[in-house]
């Protein structure tokens, strides 16, 4: 895409695209939330939605904002989160995927992203998609620079139905860690320790396979071999403030005991 075109999609009154919580956490892990948000930039109006749609799963990962912020402040992490709403633009969609900017999810049609002009669609990446991506990066860069380990959680829910799909009606999984390329010695590692958690259903690339689709973790764990892994909980799992610190607690638990049990040494 190009960001050079004359761009005015975030106004003055409109929210930062990135936030990144407890800058100077000095754990280990680095917690990314690609949907956390499910802000609307003024300019944009609702996209033709109203609030139950953008508050459904289709505009964001519902509790994901709660839970990586409560599983910061446990694990003394960085977490660096989405502000706006996948259906503005999806930061973990490559600029090729076609459902980057979606027309249609979940069934439901979405008339503001409907015959977009380069200049609209290259205005959502230049300002939304790529300084989340460049945030990242940039903090990455900074743990090079100081010595530290860098283990790349990113952390997303999943619905458990989604409408038309009758093969993803039934998701048992309370939790499923995702994987493919690159180093996947931690998410196994992970999926280990959850496994032996007797209350939960774990998937392995459960209820979705990490592939091609995936953005965020191939760009910025592949190419270096990175460990990572990609964790996705059941929403309705985390659809209060109980549900998300029961989930902060568990996750502050196993993270460090996948990393040390198996060989790795989280700050």
């Amino acid at each position: 895409m190009n960001s050079t075109a004359s761009l005015s999609l975030l106004g003055t009154e409109d929210a930062a695209p990135v936030t990144t919580i407890n800058p100077k956490g000095a754990s280990s892990f680095l917690l990314i939330g690609d949907h956390a948000g499910n802000v609307v930039p003024k300019a944009l109006g609702s996209l033709g939605l109203d609030d139950a749609e953008l508050s459904r799963h289709i505009g964001w990962d519902i509790g994901i904002g709660e839970l990586g912020a409560l599983l910061a402040e446990r694990l003394d992490a960085v977490f660096i989160r989405q502000t706006y709403s996948r259906l503005v633009i999806d930061c973990n969609r490559s600029p090729s995927q076609p459902d980057v900017i979606a027309a249609v999810s979940d069934a439901t049609v979405i008339p503001g992203n409907a015959a977009l002009s380069e200049t609209d669609r290259a205005a959502r990446f230049a300002e939304i998609h790529e300084p989340y991506h460049a945030a990242i990066a940039a903090e990455i860069a900074r743990r090079d620079a100081a010595g530290m380990t860098t283990l790349i959680v990113a952390l997303h829910s999943f619905t458990p139905a989604m409408k038309g799909a009758l093969r993803d009606q039934d998701r048992p999984w309370q939790i499923g860690i995702l994987h493919d390329g690159g180093d996947t010695t931690f998410a196994h590692a992970l999926l280990d320790v959850l496994r032996d958690e007797p209350d939960l259903v774990v998937g392995d690339n459960e209820p979705y396979r990490m592939d091609l689709i995936d953005y965020t973790i191939p760009r910025h764990a592949y190419p270096d071999r990175r460990l990572y892994a990609e964790i996705e909980v059941r929403q309705d799992l985390l659809g209060d403030a109980a549900g998300c610190e029961a989930w902060a607690n568990r996750l502050a638990r196993l993270l460090p005991t996948a990393a040390t049990t198996h060989g790795f040494e989280p700050d």
